[in-house]
């Protein structure tokens, strides 16, 4: 299921353990390296920030129009408890905002969005803003994750744009992912009554 970044901020946290939201999403850590949503920052009446306020996506049950499924508050966790993690966080990596241009040092825009996968949480596609003057004819460039050559901490270097990718990856609906386990946030389909009077045997 693809997913967008901006649906993930402010994103309910439902618990299975409690039966409702505990949280919600207030930030999105993302590794540079593999440009891969790792984990997101939370908060709400059940996280307490000396306890831990960082949910890594692998704790993630089900992602659906409810929100993110986890089993309990338990699954938040401190970034010094994870290497991985405290690793990413002092780089500080934001992917919104970096300056978008070609190997030939054409700019082409800053990013505005991005597009993830859910079974990965992978960034597919960049969503760039273009500057003003091209933003008249084309105000959007859709950049696929195929074409980028190199992220660091301003900017992202793609191959040249009249290679371009031309579909927009739809970010929706996100109630399709089958769930291997019973979801209570999810309504009921309700099997329609197929028998008629006429079946009812009289006595």
């Amino acid at each position: 299921m693809l997913i967008s970044g901006s649906q993930l901020k402010d994103c309910p946290i439902l618990s299975l353990h409690v039966g409702g939201q505990i949280a919600r999403v207030v930030d999105l850590i993302i590794d540079p390296n593999n440009l891969s949503l790792v984990a997101v920052r939370v908060e709400g009446p059940l996280v307490d920030p000396d306890e831990g306020d960082i949910l890594m996506m692998s704790a993630v049950r089900e992602f659906s129009r409810a929100g993110m499924i986890i089993d309990s508050n338990d699954e938040f966790v401190r970034s010094e408890d994870i290497v991985r993690l405290q690793k990413i966080l002092k780089l500080n990596f934001d992917l919104l905002g970096l300056k978008v241009i070609t190997k030939k040092h054409a700019k082409l825009g800053k990013v505005a969005d991005f597009v993830l996968q859910s079974s990965n949480w992978g960034v597919q596609q960049l969503i760039v803003q273009r500057p003003v003057m091209k933003a008249l004819i084309d105000p959007e460039l859709i950049i696929d994750r195929s074409r980028i050559v190199e992220v660091d901490d301003y900017r992202v270097i793609i191959k040249e744009e009249r290679e371009k990718s031309k579909t927009k990856l739809k970010a929706a609906p996100i109630d399709d992912l089958v769930p291997d386990f019973v979801n209570p946030f999810r309504q009921p389909d309700f099997a329609p009554d197929n028998q008629s009077s006429s079946e009812v045997s009289s006595e």
